[in-house]
């Protein structure tokens, strides 16, 4: 089989078959190295029998065959890793036939990421909180954010230009962001996120942002996911505290060098 590297919106119907396999969505850090990756599509002569992206020259961010291809899954996998001196990979545990060929390998795992969905459970605001003000971020709060927040997001100027940034107010006080992306890849999607002002953490503020995040996510036309860092217990409890729960996680492999 030939692999052929293309632009994305070669392979787009081939990534619509593949969200379609998914048990739940991941959220914008996967999708954004899967977007910046090169892609590929394997061809069995004129026809696609699936394909794969890579992200910088070394981590396999994708990897999909097509139903009638599944029997060639393990040797087209093996190739690919091979082919490109794979490093490392990026596999969602929502995606059934990724994380199996990875696990066939035997690489070591690295836990990265647990990914969040909504448990629609009534988690109603802190009357104390209910008096704090969650607006669309605009230009006047760019550079107390940044103040707070140094680099925990990038580009404030253009996030809030496409509406992506909250600001979080107690009076004249800012105590913390939202931040809300539309997912380019699931439609309907949007992942949200929090930061709190380190001079009022531990008093719900993150808990409410994330709340605030939710119902705007619902009045919009919008299901909110959310992810943090697997080692993150304060962000993980933060999100669980607002009614989001995690059955899904980001693994990274490691390919051992030598047996690819």
């Amino acid at each position: 089989m030939l692999f052929k590297q293309c632009p994305i919106n070669e392979v787009q119907h081939l990534i619509q078959d593949y969200i379609h396999t998914l048990s739940s969505p991941f959220d914008s850090f996967l999708e954004e190295h899967i977007l910046i990756s090169t892609f590929y599509v394997i061809l069995d002569e004129f026809n696609e029998a699936g394909y794969y992206a890579i992200h910088q020259n070394q981590l396999l961010t994708q990897f999909y065959i097509r139903p009638s291809y599944l029997r060639h899954a393990q040797e087209l996998f093996s190739k690919v890793i091979e082919k490109h001196a794979v490093k490392s990979l990026f596999v969602p545990t929502c995606d059934e036939l990724f994380v199996s060929l990875a696990i066939d390998k035997g690489y070591p795992i690295t836990k990265q990421a647990y990914f969040f969905q909504d448990s629609h459970v009534n988690t109603p605001e802190h009357d104390s909180l209910q008096v704090d003000r969650f607006v669309p971020a605009t230009l006047d709060d760019l550079e107390p954010i940044q103040q707070m927040c140094g680099d925990f997001v990038d580009h404030y100027e253009r996030r809030i230009a496409n509406g992506e940034l909250f600001s979080y107010y107690r009076g004249s006080v800012l105590l913390g962001i939202g931040v809300l992306e539309q997912s380019k890849m699931l439609n309907g999607l949007a992942s949200i996120g929090m930061f709190t002002n380190e001079s009022y953490r531990k008093q719900g503020i993150g808990r409410n942002i994330i709340l605030k995040l939710k119902q705007w996510c619902y009045d919009h036309g919008l299901k909110p996911v959310c992810g943090c860092w697997y080692y993150n217990e304060a962000s993980k409890s933060t999100l669980e505290s607002a009614g989001m729960i995690t059955k899904t996680r980001l693994l990274n492999f490691t390919v051992n060098a030598g047996e690819e």
